[in-house]
């Protein structure tokens, strides 16, 4: 359990137990769920995920790489199209047999509560030390080099397993950002939020995961054939992490979790004379509160048929990959109508 004496201002920590590694996820509820159901009327499903290989030739990154497939092998011979007749001529069976290496947060992913952490006086002693959500520890709870290198578990605790074996489920409500504010780049802060959740007639509900639109993946996906990164960083509303009162409202809401089809959610604050997040939402929403953010999502089909049918509710199933010590996840969204 970690051991902290004061936690950040208006943070959740301790509000589950001390132990707790799920964070806002805890407001999804058995009621939540079933209200969830309940936005089923139509019985459309709907993919959210991008193609894993992209954003492509566009490195939105540059520590975060493509996935690379190839075959398995046993000894030097890989299982693709591998006739079993070679291991007995009565077999007729052919098989292949894949392995892949990739970046857990290239594309569609969620970023689990050991994605941010900070520098933060957890032990009242005057001295910061970098910790994460409910003040669990890096190099203690979150690894570094010392990580077994042979599996890659660098997350003990606060890891996408645990937000996995949670069965990520519950009511998602979308705010089309692209319908209330065009597809040019802009800073959203709480008022333009507030309007555009008003001028939708969107019902935001405790536990609810609230969904973006802001055309960014849409157009990655546009520039697959021809990538234009300038007009890329020109695309899509992005929330403004530096809002004070967008940082209450999400607080004062009890949604579990945010989610966008953009890149980060919010805009990197990159001005050197302030002081001192270089992404303050993710500070607030992951380390403070414990809400996990997704990235990546495709919504523009769903944002369709839901504006056809004037919702803005479904039932959304978005668990992680179920990876021990993984800090991030692909995830293959499901929406249902």
């Amino acid at each position: 359990m970690p051991d902290w004496k004061q936690a950040p201002e208006g943070s959740n920590w301790g509000r589950w137990g001390r132990e707790d590694e799920l964070g806002t996820l805890n407001f999804i509820t058995q009621d939540n769920r079933l209200a969830a159901v309940a936005e089923v009327k139509q019985g459309l499903a709907f993919c959210l995920s991008l193609p894993l290989d992209v954003p492509g030739a566009i490195r939105l990154n540059p520590r975060r790489h493509p996935p690379r497939l190839r075959p398995t092998f046993l000894g030097e011979t890989p299982y693709i199209n591998y006739p079993l007749e070679k291991v007995d001529p009565i077999l007729q069976d052919v098989l292949s047999d894949d392995q892949v290496l990739l970046s857990t947060q290239f594309s569609t992913q969620w970023d689990s509560l050991a994605h941010v952490g900070a520098m933060f006086d957890a032990d009242g002693d005057g001295m910061p030390e970098p910790v994460y959500y409910n003040g669990f520890r890096a190099g203690v709870d979150v690894l570094g080099e010392e990580a077994d290198s042979l599996h890659g578990s660098f997350a003990r605790k606060i890891n996408v397993a645990g937000m996995a074996a949670s069965a990520l489920q519950g009511r998602g409500v979308l705010v089309d950002l692209v319908r209330a504010f065009g597809t040019d780049r802009r800073l959203v802060g709480h008022a333009d939020l507030e309007r555009a959740i008003r001028d939708q007639g969107v019902e935001i509900r405790e536990g609810d995961i609230l969904v973006l639109r802001t055309g960014y993946a849409e157009a990655l996906l546009e520039m697959q054939s021809a990538p234009d990164p300038e007009r890329l960083d020109r695309t899509g509303a992005v929330l403004d992490g530096t809002d004070t009162a967008l940082h209450r409202w999400i607080s004062e809401s009890r949604i579990a979790a945010i989610a966008a089809d953009n890149y980060a959610v919010e805009n990197p604050h990159t001005d050197p004379a302030a002081c001192c997040l270089r992404l303050p939402l993710h500070h607030h929403c992951l380390f403070k509160l414990g809400m996990p953010l997704a990235e990546l999502w495709y919504l523009k089909d769903l944002a369709e048929a839901l504006a056809a049918s004037g919702r803005h509710a479904m039932l959304l199933t978005a668990p992680p990959l179920r990876l021990p010590g993984a800090i991030g996840s692909p995830v293959t969204p499901v929406a249902t109508i």
